[in-house]
Order: structure tokens, then sequence, then C-alpha cells
């Protein structure tokens, strides 16, 4: 696996130290993760969760606790690869975060990743999925989904160069959620590097229908989500006022990219790499 993961490295650039998040004027880090750790390493099992046992969307991947799939990188970084048997059988990795954070009344929380998506032209990228998002924690606890409330904070397709943030919330057909689409917006996103991914929820505003949900890409805003525009006081609750457990995974095939092709390669040029992930408040 070392030498796996060395291979890996010397397609990627940059992976020589950790870089920490940024600090923000008016908030504090209250939560961040870096990734620091020997090459081929599992991500902290104090921390992390690392998901075996996922069966939704009409993928097709088998997700995996191998650090074939998922991997610190030793250059304080974490990798996430898809791969494609010789049968044709794929797998890949999914980590959650084992503890929740909750926006506070009058507070702003943002919850940020800096990622890297694979990059490489040549690679056929049909049917991946990578993502970057929240889960209530009340799916922890019995609450059916969506009504737990979900909050997508970057999801790409296909290796097109759009990136969504989507929230899935009340009943499972319909809603003020437009279920199960959710209600997404997208925006255009650079085709390589290392960009930073955030949701923010501001409810220093009394007033639920003016509190919002802002999603940015490299601290540009691209998207807003009011309590109004959902229109229902529980349903804004699950989404803004309650526990949020965070999420990183590359799915492979599904409802929404479909199946992958005959051309599509697991495994190198393929990954999500992600530097750092960090939870703020104000």
């Amino acid at each position: 696996m070392r030498f796996q993961q060395s291979i890996l490295a010397s397609f990627v650039p940059g992976l020589a130290l950790a870089i920490t998040p940024p600090n923000i004027n008016g908030m504090s880090i209250v939560w961040s993760e870096d990734f620091e750790g020997p090459a081929g390493g599992s991500p902290s099992g104090s921390t992390w969760n690392v998901m075996d046992a996922i069966n939704t969307n009409n993928e097709v991947q088998t997700y995996t606790t191998s650090n074939n799939n998922v991997q610190i990188s030793g250059g304080g970084t974490i990798q996430f690869v898809p791969r494609k048997s010789p049968s044709g059988l794929w797998t890949s990795g999914r980590i959650e975060t084992k503890d929740s954070w909750t926006p506070a009344p009058g507070k702003v929380m943002s919850i940020q990743a800096n990622i890297l998506l694979g990059n490489n032209p040549i690679i056929n990228k049909q049917g991946l999925w990578p993502a970057f998002w929240a889960l209530g924690d009340a799916m922890r606890h019995g609450t059916q989904w969506p009504a737990a409330g979900e909050i997508d904070i970057m999801e790409q397709v296909n290796g097109l160069l759009t990136g969504y943030g989507t929230v899935h919330c009340g009943s499972s057909v319909g809603g003020p959620c437009n279920e199960p689409l959710g209600r997404a917006q997208a925006t255009a996103m650079p085709a390589d590097g290392f960009h930073t991914w955030g949701v923010t929820i501001d409810r220093t505003n009394d007033d639920w229908t003016a509190q919002t949900i802002t999603w940015h890409l490299d601290g540009n805003v691209y998207s807003t989500l009011t309590g109004a525009d959902i229109n229902d006081a529980p349903i804004w609750s699950s989404l803004a006022h309650s526990p949020l457990y965070i999420l990183l995974n590359v799915a492979v095939g599904g409802d929404w990219p479909g199946l992958p092709n005959l051309l599509t390669l697991g495994g190198y040029g393929s990954m999500m790499e992600v530097q750092w992930v960090a939870v703020y408040s104000s």
C-alpha cells in the first residue's frame, strides 16, 4: 500500500506540509481536521467513521474501509479513490464525523473544506460523484430522510465543471425541498487546484424567516436560501437549528450521474483529495 500511495502522491502537486484552515474575521474555529498522519493510514478513528454498509441512490460502488479507497496521503491530505476491479466491480470511500455541530441562536456557523477534484483530462469520469455534505444528526436517532435534513455543500457529477449546493428536507415527495430532487443551485467551478467550498448558516436574526443558509466557493457566495423560502418553521429548524454531522465521499453511478460506462477508469486521476475540514462559529 505504501508503494501505491507513493504513486498516488506523484500525481498530485504540493503534497508537502499540511495546510490548516484559515482564520476568518469575526469567527472562531470550533473544530478542524488537517489529516496529518502516515502515508497509507486511515483517518482518525476517534474523529471519523469509515463507512462500509451504505446502499442508496442506486449507486453501484461498495464502500470499504480499505486504504485502497480512502487513505491519508502522508502529506497532510486525505484521498478518496474509486476503483474498478478487472471484473468491473466498483469500490470507493466514504467517511462521516462522529460528532455533530449545531448552529447556535444569534450566531453564525460555517462548515468548510479545501478540496481538489481529480483533474486528469484523459480520464473519463462518467458516473463519478464526489461530495462534501452534512446530514441532520436526527438520522442517527431514527428520523427518516429527508425529514432529518441534509445540506449538500459541494457535489459534482461526471467530471463536469459545475458544482452544486442543495438542501433536502421535509417529506419524501414534493414539499418545500421539491423531493426527491431537493432545492439545488449551481456554480461554475475551476478545472484544477484546491478550492474552498463552504456553507454558512446565519441565525443572527431573531425572525427565522429572515435567517439564511448561503453556499460559497472560495469565499464567493453563489446561492442563498432563507427561512421564508422554506416557509415552514419545523422544517427550517431541521436544516438551520439542528445538529449536523459532516460527510465526504465519492460515489459511483446512481440516479443522478447515471451508470459509469466502459471507458470510466478507477484509481489515479479520478479521486477527491481534501486538505482540511473546519467548523467555524461567531
